[in-house]
């Protein structure tokens, strides 16, 4: 799947560190799913409301990453999460992880699940009103 709807829901630029290197002097993979998370949370901290609170907060329930090719050091990389599904307790984002100074070069792309859980009774959650109406601009 690739992660590449008309309109962006969010972009951040994210430095590549040294000590994200792996022994082949390219960003480990798991690093990847770090960049997203990043990605991810900042966009979360734009919404007009709450997104999480003390009872209820999401969760990751799946994540798909399409290694399209290795990252080098120095670089920074460009992350861009799309909306491609908001449903009842859980939304799908779509990115892709481009290089910030030629964005033809993309590194990554896929989708993360995320359901929105209650820790007191272990189930899903509806999703919190800001992060649909922060998706319903994107579509």
């Amino acid at each position: 799947m690739s992660a590449s709807p008309a309109r962006p829901l969010y972009r951040t630029e994210l430095a590549v560190r040294w000590r994200d290197l792996d022994a082949f002097n390219h960003v480990n993979n798991a690093m990847y799913l770090r960049y997203l998370e990043e990605a991810r949370l900042r966009w979360l901290l734009t919404l007009d409301g709450p997104w999480m609170d003390e009872n209820v907060a999401p969760v990751v329930a799946q994540a798909l990453v399409n290694f399209k090719r290795p990252i080098a050091w120095p670089e920074d990389v460009l992350v861009t999460l799309f909306a491609e599904r908001v449903g009842n307790t859980s939304l799908t984002l779509g990115h892709r992880i481009v290089s910030a100074r030629d964005t033809t070069t993309v590194y990554a792309d896929g989708h993360v699940v995320m359901v929105w859980f209650d820790k007191h009774t272990s189930a899903s959650s509806p999703l919190p009103d800001a992060v649909r109406r922060a998706c319903a601009i994107a579509f």
